[in-house]
């Protein structure tokens, strides 16, 4: 007995610490970080407060061209010269040493030495009324040529997996910072209450290299972070009833947990728990409604045909299915990830002749057919598409060591690389941009990784600049310090 009674003593005076004194002197410090965000948080209404505030639309700062965001990364980094940047004087150069002037005061991530040229693999051909140069692994996208901004001259600060991807989609190389999904639902909330408004579907048999840190929410209330859903079994991990326990059983045990969770609110003012409960509620309203929307046993025939769809399989192709139905029931930002597009040249699964094409052949179709779907549905207009990787590869081949690699590979390339968008008031049929003859310098209208944030947040209907969150004394931003918008994608 006195044992408990020193540990109740003890606990007792834990809780008047310096933080906890801060906690519970009726506006913790968290609770003054989320004040404006979630308005009153009476003891009845705390848990709905939040969830009502991530699930509801809100006014962006200026009318949006674009609504929803699908968000297309290909992990890995596939060769912009192969697909998109056509350079037939790199033909000419096929097999020579590398200029010197590519490679004084560089790094690499693996070539050393002076490694070869390397002529591009596709076979280039112009395509649309806008005329896009597109090479023969992407026959597909050249039919929706017309509806395609081209970002020829993006570049980035990192040449490496991780701190690109995390550049690329949280505008920091370093951990911490919220994903610009995050943001997109921290800024206009939800339009569907019993889905997420941030949801992930990933590809290709593993995450991407900077892993959830590239859909978390950072500094960001937890509320907003993306839910990554399965193709296969139960589409979130967890969500279903245990067995033996009924829906109503599943409601009343929620209730009571989030009554404790209220209660536990009300001492320590931990806006955490406030995300704890209105997670706990829109799981129990996902049981429902997630099952149903990623069920795609009801799709006419002609559509699983067109986006190459086999029910049951869970590709690509069936995530960029599902994607079209995600933001038809109005889910805010959906991120595509597939994993596999690393052409190093060390393998037949990782080079950018076998491996790319086979990689194309997987995702071609379906990236085609959701254009084609968003567009037949009206919903091209208002979604914003973007594909992209986290940075491009090199117009030389790889030499790893100084050995040239068994089969045709580029290396990672951070001054050069191409993405594109489509839909959600960007510009259709152009190419903005320009990289010199062999495709290693961006020369005209170059677009950082900050720009393009910079512009899609323009897109959605905020200053880049504005748009911030306080955090550690200051007011954080996607685009941390830099960026601009790129006005001559908007349409």
């Amino acid at each position: 007995m006195e044992k408990l009674l020193k540990e109740l003593q003890y606990a007792d005076l834990h809780r008047q610490t310096r933080r906890h004194f801060l906690q519970s002197a009726g506006f913790g410090l968290g609770a003054l970080g989320l004040g404006s965000l979630l308005g009153s948080c009476g003891s009845s209404s705390a848990g709905t407060s939040v969830a009502e505030h991530a699930a509801a639309a809100k006014i962006p700062q200026f009318a949006p061209k674009a609504k929803r965001v699908i968000y297309i990364h290909m992990a890995g980094a596939p060769s912009q010269l192969e697909l998109f940047d056509y350079k037939p004087e790199l033909v000419k150069y096929h097999g020579q040493d590398c200029p010197a002037e590519f490679l004084e005061g560089k790094k690499f991530a693996f070539i050393q030495g002076v490694p070869k040229m390397l002529g591009p693999q596709g076979k280039f051909a112009q395509y649309g009324q806008s005329g896009a140069w597109m090479s023969d692994y992407v026959p597909y996208l050249q039919t929706v040529a017309d509806e395609i901004t081209f970002m020829k001259a993006m570049h980035t600060d990192q040449f490496n997996h991780a701190p690109a991807q995390l550049l690329m989609h949280t505008g920091s190389a370093r951990l911490g910072r919220p994903s610009l999904g995050a943001w997109s639902v921290y800024g206009l909330g939800s339009e569907n209450q019993n889905l997420p408004g941030f949801i992930v579907l990933a590809s290709g048999g593993q995450q991407p290299d900077a892993g959830k840190s590239v859909y978390g929410s950072g500094f960001l209330p937890s509320v907003y972070q993306g839910v990554q859903c399965r193709t296969g079994g139960d589409p979130v991990l967890y969500v279903s009833d245990p067995s033996g326990m009924n829906r109503d059983m599943r409601k009343q045990t929620i209730e009571a947990i989030n009554e404790i969770n209220r209660q536990t609110y009300e001492d320590v003012k931990d806006p955490e728990i406030l995300t704890r409960i209105s997670q706990y509620e829109m799981a129990f309203r996902m049981q429902m409604s997630v099952p149903e929307v990623m069920d795609v046993s009801k799709e006419p025939q002609f559509i699983l045909d067109m986006y190459g769809v086999k029910p049951g399989e869970g590709t690509f192709a069936m995530n960029c299915l599902l994607a079209r139905k995600l933001v038809e029931n109005d889910v805010r930002f959906v991120q595509l990830f597939d994993w596999g597009w690393d052409g190093h040249g060390t393998s037949k699964d990782h080079n950018v002749e076998g491996g790319l094409r086979q990689k194309c052949r997987e995702s071609d179709q379906p990236i085609a057919a959701l254009i084609k779907d968003l567009k037949m549905r009206g919903l091209l207009e208002e979604t914003l598409i973007i594909w992209g990787a986290e940075f491009g590869r090199t117009p030389m081949q790889e030499n790893r060591n100084g050995l040239v690699m068994p089969f045709m590979g580029r290396d990672h390339h951070l001054d050069a690389f191409t993405m594109w968008m489509a839909g959600g008031g960007v510009k259709r049929g152009h190419s903005h941009g320009q990289t010199d003859e062999l495709g290693y310098y961006g020369v005209k209208d170059r677009v950082h990784v900050h720009d393009l944030q910079a512009t899609i947040l323009s897109l959605m209907g905020f200053d880049h600049e504005k748009f911030t969150y306080p955090f550690q004394g200051r007011n954080f931003r996607l685009t941390d310090t830099e960026g601009k918008v790129v006005k001559d994608v908007i349409a």
